[in-house]
């Protein structure tokens, strides 16, 4: 979301200023890679990658660099030194021994003995040296999988009693977990760290810092080794990501991760497969084919025109065919691929039917799809082979090679299947004559487009061009929609101006006669086998599609629905009054039609709150099982929307005075009176809402308006009374206090 992205740096800007030019956001190796699992290169190019991914995000050079898993060797940690990287984070039990500096005797700190609380310096092959930091294990163990977010007093004072009380010397107090546990895994538990951190920095219990400030007032006195392939959360080191070690989610005991090694073993032939194919494919166009890939992140991060010409002239040894352009870019993408694949969520779960194995394998069909287009040499098979020695634990799938035949192939996508994709949804959305999607741009150069009842036909000619790849190929299409989901298509690279002609006249000229048979002869005649159906369409546009096919059914349903319930409520409600059940059926329309209502009113535009107060009455009149998944969903919706036009208002009046600014205010009175209404009719519902939109926009407003407009309720003037009163109420509805 872009506004969370922004809020993110914004924070490290001011995290630059309150600890003494050290910013608090760190870089990471760029796709979550194993990196002790990794060869030298992939190490070299995810590292680069993803300093220059921060660098271009956040405008300066990190400090640190978090580990996936914290997955560590000594050789990632000599590159990340290196590469300037000044310290990384890992759990305390990745610490094997410490000693002081200059000192010779070694003290024994395995199974979680290291004291976390100051920095240690690491010694590294080469001769450089990388400082570490351990965070604490049992606190940020009771964070991710205890109750220390329940209450944020009580989180401020488990980080306050970490502090040793016989030491007079600096310590640092701090912890490691995943993101998610701060609101996923425990709800509110963003609440929760915020109010410790305010909790110990309002009452001056300790200093906040971060680890690059503390670094320079706190250089380390002890150095320390570290237990190389080690990580997190494998207690057998990173053999979670290669083997059947035991470790697991804990969700399907009965089931093993057999599969993890032939998964590892196919990924690696693939990789050195594509190695030599790699330099040998590339040696014509630069000096060093592992620089350009090192190079290749400024592409990643800006693929306008402009810049990959730059990206050309600074990386190839001569000036490069537009046919050649495509190679090399191919071939980036190829090594791209080869490290996407190696993302550790692949081997992390349960199942190598699960979606992270599933999207790592796509990313390695996509290497093989790509390699197969330059060399016109398909690599597939053999790593399907490979593949068939990885047993699932479904039993309707016996092997990983069938995952990959049922869930991976499908997805592939070239020119034609993009060409395809364009066509067939054309005919239920209206495009541009140039229009981008996912990855591509079409431009259209002829679209005719004929009704005949239900039935419609598009036939045309496109421009299709990778953003990618910059491949592209003019494509001519015709594709025919015969009612329900009965959709056929056929596309193929432009088949010449006369050919497209004879293929234009004779389907449509046929089709406006309505021999759809015969329509979908002529098709089968020119195009052949390139044709596709509405399950080919891509996974949204088809959900989207099949939903417009629906409507009408839908609709029909409704009205029938209505019907029943408008012509029996008379005697509906004389049974309610007389407390006699209503029948299954008459039962189920009711609540099929006050549902469908409350829906409805809570998608409009222009909310009638007489109307949803009607509606949540009838609910508890007939006591109705309401559908709270999408209710919740379209108020939190609702909610957030309204108080987006709050903070419009307040941002188009932030730059006037202050006086100024709280009298436009007291004009939206009627807004917050609006809002206000919503939360109390809603509050009987008892709907589970997603509010942190409004909680942060409420946030805003209280801190640069609230205390004024105090003020001047406190002069009893009427209308601020009212906003202040309304404004308050918004807080408890929301939870925040002012």
């Amino acid at each position: 979301m872009p506004e969370v992205y922004k809020v993110i740096l914004e924070a490290d800007q001011e995290s630059q200023k309150n600890f003494s030019g050290h910013g608090s956001a760190l870089a990471q190796v760029y796709n979550h890679m194993i990196m002790p699992l990794a060869n030298s290169r992939d190490k070299q190019t995810q590292v680069i990658w993803g300093l220059k991914d921060f660098e271009y995000r956040f405008k300066r050079r990190p400090e640190g660099m978090w580990l996936s898993e914290t997955a560590v060797d000594l050789e990632t940690l000599d590159i990340m030194s290196e590469h300037g990287i000044k310290f990384a984070i890992l759990a305390p039990r990745q610490a094997k021994q410490v000693r002081k500096i200059n000192d010779k005797k070694w003290i024994d700190v395995s199974n979680e003995k290291i004291d976390p609380k100051m920095p240690y310096l690491c010694q590294l092959p080469s001769g450089g040296t990388i400082n570490l930091f351990f965070y604490d294990g049992p606190i940020s163990k009771d964070i991710a999988f205890g109750k220390l977010l329940n209450n944020g007093e009580l989180f401020a004072k488990r980080l306050l009693n970490a502090f040793s009380q016989d030491r007079n010397s600096s310590q640092l107090v701090h912890i490691a977990t995943d993101g998610e546990s701060y609101g996923h895994y425990h709800r509110f538990g963003d609440m929760a760290l915020a109010y410790a951190l305010h909790y110990i920095e309002s009452n001056h219990l300790a200093r906040i810092t971060n680890y690059g400030e503390y670094l320079e007032l706190q250089p380390p006195e002890y150095e320390v080794e570290i237990f190389q392939n080690s990580s997190w959360s494998c207690i057998h080191g990173v053999e979670r990501w290669k083997s059947n070690c035991g470790c697991s989610t804990g969700m399907h005991p009965e089931w093993n991760q057999a599969w993890r090694a032939p998964l590892r073993e196919a990924m690696d032939w693939l990789r050195n497969t594509l190695t030599p194919l790699y330099e040998n494919e590339m040696s014509p166009y630069v000096k060093d084919a592992w620089q350009i890939r090192n190079n290749y992140i400024e592409v990643i991060l800006d693929r306008s025109p402009q810049n990959v010409e730059l990206f050309f002239n600074h990386n190839a040894h001569r000036e490069l065919s537009p046919e050649e352009k495509v190679v090399v870019l191919k071939l980036l993408e190829i090594q791209r691929q080869a490290m996407l694949m190696y993302t550790s969520c692949g081997w992390f779960f349960d199942d190598i039917s699960g979606i992270e194995t599933v999207q790592v394998m796509q990313h390695a069909c996509r290497a093989m799809q790509l390699a197969e287009e330059i060399t016109s040499t398909s690599l597939d098979q053999d790593y399907i082979k490979i593949l068939e020695r990885a047993p699932t634990n479904l039993a309707e799938l016996k092997t990983g090679a069938e995952v990959y035949e049922i869930f991976v192939k499908p997805s592939m996508v070239d020119l034609l299947r993009f060409g395809a994709h364009f066509a067939a949804s054309s005919l239920f959305e209206d495009y541009p004559e140039i229009i981008k999607l996912l990855s591509y741009t079409a431009k259209s150069e002829i679209y005719d487009k004929e009704d005949l009842g239900m039935q419609r036909l598009c036939i045309g000619k496109a421009r299709i061009h990778s953003d990618i790849s910059w491949e592209e190929n003019m494509v001519s299409y015709a594709v025919l929609h015969f009612g329900d989901h009965n959709l056929i298509g056929g596309v193929r690279k432009y088949m010449g101006d006369e050919p497209f002609s004879t293929m234009r006249q004779e389907i449509k000229n046929t089709f406006l006669k309505s021999d759809i048979a015969k329509v979908i002869r002529l098709m089968d005649k020119h195009f052949g086998t390139h044709n596709y159906s509405l399950w080919d369409l891509f996974r949204d546009e088809k959900r989207k599609v099949l939903n417009q096919i629906l409507e009408p059914t839908l609709k029909e349903i409704e009205d029938s629905y209505r019907r029943i319930y408008e012509y029996h409520l008379p005697i509906m409600q004389v049974m309610k009054e007389k407390r006699i059940p209503l029948p299954k059926t008459l039962a189920a329309t009711v609540e099929f039609v006050v549902n469908l209502d409350l829906q409805k009113e809570l998608e409009r535009e222009e909310l009638d709150i007489e109307r949803l107060q009607d509606l949540v009455e009838a609910t508890k009149k007939w006591a109705l099982q309401l559908d709270k998944t999408t209710l919740g969903f379209l108020a939190s919706q609702k909610i957030n929307k309204l108080m987006e036009r709050l903070s419009k208002i307040i941002g188009d009046i932030s730059p006037l005075k202050t006086s100024e600014a709280v009298l436009r205010i007291l004009e939206y009175v009627s807004l917050l009176e609006t809002i206000e209404a919503v939360f109390r009719t809603l509050d009987e519902l008892h709907l589970e809402l997603d509010l942190w939109r409004a909680q942060n926009i409420y946030f805003a407003i209280s801190k640069h308006f609230h205390r004024e407009m105090q003020k001047r309720a406190g002069k009893e003037n009427q209308t601020a009374q009212k906003w202040v009163e309304l404004f308050d109420k918004l807080g408890n509805y929301l939870n925040i206090k002012n």
